[in-house]
């Protein structure tokens, strides 16, 4: 089998590139940014392109904020089975702006979000900034996957809980949700009376047979309490590009987002947009093949970390992001510090994912698999010579 072209990218390649990941620790491996380390798809680069040399560099238009909210109804429908009528979808810089505002206009000052965990980092800090509390629920263990503690939500909103970060595939632990599992979640939430903010910007990174599900689909009463943001951005690596999509599924929700007169929703990319329809109606067949080589990616990450003493990991079901959990090697305190001077390979320490993730690291794999190897080697050679 011929080797793939992602292959034969190298570490200074990527370092030559100038991106955070592999800057910020210029002697490392970098695995501590959920970014790809593979350019982006032709479709894409074409678009922007063409979009410079038209001259388009001013702010959004509405011709086309509307071709994107369209781009990505269709997306939706074709892709996950969900017609979102694409009045009902608003472009939004980032999914943390989407983030605030559900926060700002579904909870009240003082209220609480809930955060199952481990958990990306942001939905952590960010709720405390608008004079909210966090209440972390730790996921669970079962068979070999991760799943939400229902009883420990429904808990948290008894507490004072009012909106529900439900990250679906999940970031960092990988679980792709079944509509079993949806449905469990709209019952916990409705009998609470509570909201959901779903994030599902890796819904396109999703591995066989997994299928991604958008939570709003899965019934009325789940359509009722929430809002979901969507972006091409982890699957098509345009992070830098700030362009999110915010899915409004029930008619108070419209209500809301007219009354804050579109706020949220400025500072959406011109660029990014564009990038995003790119994406949508011409990147299908890259993902394809990035998919692909993700899944060859997630398997050999297992293989290889079933044979270091003392490490595992769960195979993740869908995104690029993978927990490794060091507890079995006795290693305490920043984790993250320690693989960086240790081993040269740089990660989040989990403790940054919540109370829960102590002792993990978030290991983003979206990188050429002779890299990734060699991460994972360095990895073992250090903990061997402690």
């Amino acid at each position: 089998m011929a080797p793939h072209p992602f292959d034969a990218i190298t570490a200074d390649d990527l370092r030559r590139a100038g991106s955070v990941k592999w800057t910020t620790f210029p002697d490392t491996v970098g695995a501590f940014v959920a970014e790809m380390d593979f350019g982006v798809a032709p479709a894409i680069t074409q678009a922007v392109h063409a979009s410079l040399d038209a001259g388009l560099t001013g702010y959004l238009p509405k011709a086309l904020s509307d071709e994107l909210t369209a781009a990505t109804a269709s997306w939706y429908s074709e892709k996950y089975g969900w017609s979102v009528p694409a009045e009902r979808v608003r472009p939004v810089p980032d999914v943390i702006a989407a983030f605030e505002f559900a926060i700002e206009r579904f909870t009240a000052p003082g209220a609480a979000v809930i955060v199952p965990t481990p958990a990306y980092m942001p939905f952590l800090t960010v709720p405390g900034r608008l004079g909210r509390r966090v209440i972390e629920v730790p996921s669970v263990l079962e068979d070999d996957r991760w799943v939400m503690d229902h009883a420990g939500v429904a808990a948290a909103f008894a507490d004072g809980g009012e909106l529900l970060v439900l990250c679906n595939p999940h970031n960092p632990l990988g679980t792709v949700a079944t509509r079993e599992e949806l449905l469990a979640v709209a019952a916990t939430v409705d009998a609470a009376g509570g909201r959901v903010f779903s994030d599902e910007i890796h819904a396109p990174l999703v591995y066989a047979p997994g299928k991604h599900i958008p939570y709003a689909s899965v019934s009325d009463v789940a359509a009722a309490h929430t809002v979901t943001a969507a972006s091409a951005s982890k699957a098509w690596n345009l992070a830098g590009f700030k362009c999110a999509q915010l899915i409004l599924s029930n008619e108070e929700s419209v209500r809301l987002w007219e009354e804050d007169g579109g706020w949220a929703g400025h500072g959406t990319a011109t660029v990014g947009v564009v990038a995003n329809i790119a994406a949508y109606t011409g990147g299908e067949a890259w993902l394809d093949d990035v998919v692909e080589y993700l899944d060859g990616n997630r398997r050999v990450l297992a293989e290889m970390v079933a044979e270091i003493p003392g490490v595992s990991v769960v195979m993740p079901e869908g995104t690029y992001i993978a927990l490794l959990d060091f507890r079995g090697t006795g290693l305490t305190g920043d984790l993250g510090a320690w693989f960086r001077e240790h081993a040269g390979v740089a990660m989040t320490d989990g403790a940054a994912c919540g109370e829960a993730a102590v002792g993990f690291t978030r290991f983003v794999f979206a990188t050429p698999r002779p890299v990734m190897v060699e991460a994972i080697e360095r990895i073992a050679a250090a903990l061997a010579a402690r």
